[in-house]
């Protein structure tokens, strides 16, 4: 059984920028329909074609956002950090009053914490308070452009610019450990080529030339970024 239990909002900085157009009732009614609910690592979230319960906010741990394809592989659209949402999408994409369903996957990349808010309570505020819901405009356009990015990259880029981006923004995302080089992320080889769109045979060969040629370093699924300026020219060359 999946644990709830009632969130505070308040004093969580990453979150509450967010929220403080809301007047204190909205708060305070926004307050007492949060829970939160813990995932455990690889436990899937919700699927494509499931009808959306909640809006929710990732506050611990990772989230791979994807779809399945072809022949069973799958294509990453989106790895998600701490703070960031997701799952709105289809709960603003309504048919005649319902609500659209999924058209991607959610899977706990490690074990995760989320804030779940009822699809009605965020619709409810978003009628109710003008900038609020300018504010997931906001957000709604800055999704569709890096959409729109990425799928010209994943097109148009060949296989090597298109590996360097993905360990571009794997690095972007999470960060890098102590040493200033190492991801702060450890991908199966599988993720690594279902995020760059490419077969895992090629992920894996693409990763060894980049350590072959001193780009990168590979400590099983640990990737230490050697040159950093070579990575970014691979990159922008596609």
């Amino acid at each position: 059984m999946v644990k709830k239990q009632a969130i505070e909002i308040v004093g969580i900085e990453e979150i509450h920028d967010f929220w403080d157009v809301l007047t204190e009732d909205q708060r305070a009614y926004l307050k007492a329909n949060m829970t939160v609910q813990h995932f455990k690592k690889n436990e899937l979230i919700h699927s494509e074609g499931d009808i959306p319960t909640h809006m929710m906010i990732l506050i611990r741990g990772k989230i791979k956002i994807y779809k399945a394809g072809v022949g069973g592989r799958s294509q990453i659209v989106r790895m998600l950090k701490p703070f960031e949402y997701f799952g709105y999408r289809a709960i603003f994409a309504s048919r005649t009053g319902g609500f659209d369903g999924y058209n991607t996957n959610a899977r706990a990349f490690d074990a995760c914490s989320i804030y779940m808010i009822p699809a009605d309570v965020i619709k409810r505020l978003l009628q109710q308070n003008a900038l609020l819901a300018y504010s997931f405009i906001e957000r709604l356009s800055e999704d569709l452009g890096a959409s729109d990015r990425r799928m010209v990259n994943l097109t148009q880029k060949h296989i090597r610019g298109r590996l360097a981006e993905a360990l571009l923004f794997l690095k972007d995302n999470y960060g890098l450990e102590e040493d200033g080089a190492t991801i702060n992320i450890y991908l199966a080889r599988e993720d690594i080529a279902n995020l760059s769109n490419m077969t895992t045979s090629n992920a894996i060969r693409t990763l060894s030339n980049f350590a072959a040629e001193m780009v990168i370093a590979l400590d099983g699924r640990k990737i230490k970024i050697i040159d950093f300026d070579k990575l970014h020219k691979i990159s922008r060359m596609g």
